[in-house]
C-alpha cells in the first residue's frame, strides 16, 4: 500500500516495484479507482461475458485477469465505493472471481499494488472504507513523504526535468543559475513533484538564453506567496513564451 500526498510519485514506485520483481515481463495494469463510476469500474475489474447487461454485445476480459502473473495498480484506493469493496475483498482473499453475468471460476496470480492520498484509518472511522480490506491491501505498506520534506532530492528531479524539456529549444536549455535552484529548493511545493515538474516545463518555455535564473520560474515560485484561491498569480498573462 503506498500511501503519499497527491504527485509525490506513487505510480512511479508502483511501477518500480514491478520492473525490479519477477513479474516484470508480465503486464503492469494500473486502474484509476476514482475515475471510473462504481458498475463500470467493477465491469473493468471483474470481466463480463456476453449479454451480462445492455451494452454487452460480447465477452471482455476483466482488468484482474489482464494483469495475471503481473501486478494490478489500483491508484486511488480510498474512492472505492463501498459496494464494491467487498467484492474486491472477497476476489483478493480467494485469488479468484466471476466474470459479470458468468458461472465460471477464474484463478488468477497478481501481485496488487494500492495507492491513496487518503488516510484509511480515518476512512474506516467514518464508515467510508472497510477495515478488513484495509488489512488485505496495508500487508506492506510504503509512505511516500512529500518533496518539501526532501529538499535534496528537488536538485535531481528538476536536472531530470530539464534534460527532458530543455531539450526541445533551440539552443537547447542546459543548467540553471545557483539563485534558481535555491528557489527552488526553498519552496514548499504543495503539488510536489508534479508541480515541480510544470514548473521547469514552464521555465524551459519562458527563458531567453541557455540557463534558467530566478525570472524563469513562476511568480508563486519566487514570492512563496500563492495560496489555492489564487491558482494564477498576477501578471502570469503577460508572460511571453519563447518558441521551442
Amino acid at each position: 500500500l503506498l500511501c503519499g500526498e497527491s504527485g509525490t510519485g506513487k505510480e512511479l514506485i508502483a511501477h518500480a516495484i514491478h520492473e525490479g520483481s519477477a513479474r516484470a515481463k508480465h503486464p503492469f495494469v494500473p486502474v484509476d479507482c476514482a475515475s471510473l463510476p462504481e458498475n463500470l469500474l467493477e465491469a473493468e475489474l471483474f470481466g463480463y461475458e456476453k449479454g451480462a447487461f445492455t451494452g454487452a454485445p460480447k465477452a471482455k476480459l476483466g482488468l484482474m485477469e489482464a494483469a495475471n502473473h503481473g501486478t494490478l495498480f489500483l491508484d486511488e484506493i480510498g474512492e472505492l465505493s463501498m459496494a464494491l469493496q467487498p467484492k474486491l475483498l472477497r476476489a483478493l482473499q480467494e485469488r479468484q472471481h466471476r466474470r459479470l453475468g458468468g458461472l465460471q471460476i477464474i484463478n488468477f496470480d497478481i501481485r496488487v499494488i494500492s495507492a491513496t492520498n487518503r488516510d484509511l484509518r480515518s476512512s474506516i472511522s467514518e464508515g467510508r472504507f472497510r477495515e478488513d480490506l484495509f488489512y488485505r491491501l496495508h500487508v506492506l505498506p510504503i509512505h511516500l513523504p512529500p518533496l518539501r520534506k526532501r529538499p535534496d532530492d528537488v536538485t535531481a528531479l528538476a536536472q531530470h526535468f530539464l534534460a527532458q524539456y530543455g531539450c526541445i529549444r533551440n539552443p537547447p536549455i542546459r543548467a540553471f543559475e545557483p539563485d534558481a535552484l535555491r528557489i527552488l529548493q526553498e519552496y514548499a511545493w504543495p503539488g510536489n513533484v508534479r508541480e515541480l515538474q510544470n514548473v521547469i516545463e514552464y521555465a524551459c518555455a519562458v527563458a531567453d538564453g541557455e540557463i534558467i535564473g530566478p525570472s524563469d520560474l513562476p511568480p508563486d515560485c519566487r514570492s512563496q506567496s500563492m495560496t489555492q484561491s489564487e491558482p494564477y498569480p498576477q501578471g502570469w498573462s503577460s508572460i511571453k513564451f519563447k518558441n521551442a
